[in-house]
């Protein structure tokens, strides 16, 4: 059922570059710690079915082509009688009670869906799971400078929705190619958007407030992610190292083993002729 917090509710707040302000008091008539489960639910299956097109269609007898004469007499046959090939006992006749098209639309009052959609809100900011972001100011498409942002919030290979105020194309091209990651306009967002979230990113102006701007801090030993690139390099240079010595080992070892291969055969070839001059000698002294 409906549970309710009395508190004022805050949240983390970061600039767009990842650098960590004071943490904001949230907006009390959205923020009011409601949370309804019964609603959450009925919003969600309404927008999981409303996903469906219910395209599966099969023809009936009367909808097949074909069958208009009858395929034998009625009697004298001995075979059972027929009235139409293009009956549901006969192949490629029709198909008996099949699916013709269905709607699975299903509506849920605005006031339902307000509800549900504040809920889910109140949910992840409950969980802190809602991070603002001042504003996100992008002049051209730039994953990379969207993948820092994630690094630097410590959310990476979390399922990501960013939420900006109003349509903001720079941004939702930079996300478009992050697999985990969901950007579009915060009045646009749904229950299910934000329950399928394990983060939600919020830009203050969708909020109803903006903050002021604030320096970027950029980390001595760069992000994250770059240090993580920098262990794989340096991990794959030394097991690269490890496979090429191994390899020179065994190269070695072949050719040792060929080397006693060969000096081996010519011994073998005088042990086997010495005793048969012997024998030839002792024949000629008799």
């Amino acid at each position: 059922m409906a549970e309710t917090a009395t508190a004022t509710l805050k949240a983390p707040a970061y600039t767009a570059g990842g650098t960590e302000r004071e943490r904001v008091d949230l907006p009390a008539e959205v923020f009011d710690g409601t949370i309804n489960m019964p609603v959450m639910h009925q919003a969600v299956k309404a927008f999981m079915s409303n996903q469906r097109l219910g395209l599966a269609y099969t023809k009936t007898r009367g909808l097949v082509t074909g069958g208009n004469q009858k395929p034998w007499k009625q009697k004298g046959t001995g075979r059972a009688r027929q009235g139409s090939r293009r009956s549901p006992l006969w192949p490629g006749g029709g198909t008996a009670f099949g699916p013709t098209g269905r709607k699975y639309v299903q509506t849920v009052p605005r006031q339902i869906r307000a509800l549900a959609r504040k809920s889910a809100l109140n949910a992840r900011a409950r969980e802190g799971a809602l991070i603002v972001i001042d504003n996100f100011n992008y002049d051209k498409p730039s994953t990379k400078a969207l993948v820092s942002l994630i690094d630097a919030l410590g959310v990476a290979g979390k399922k990501l929705l960013v939420l900006t105020d109003g349509m903001k194309h720079n941004v939702f091209l930079s996300g478009r190619n992050l697999q985990r990651v969901h950007v579009m306009p915060y009045s646009d967002v749904s229950t299910y958007h934000i329950l399928w979230s394990d983060v939600v990113l919020i830009e203050s102006n969708a909020l109803g407030y903006a903050l002021e701007t604030v320096e970027e801090k950029r980390e001595p030993g760069g992000t994250k992610r770059e240090a993580a690139k920098a262990r794989s390099a340096r991990a794959a240079k030394a097991e690269a190292k490890a496979e090429a010595k191994a390899a020179k080992k065994s190269a070695r070892k072949a050719a040792t083993h060929k080397a006693e291969a060969k000096s081996a055969k010519p011994k073998a070839k005088a042990a086997k002729k010495k005793p048969a001059k012997k024998s030839a000698g002792k024949k000629k002294g008799k």
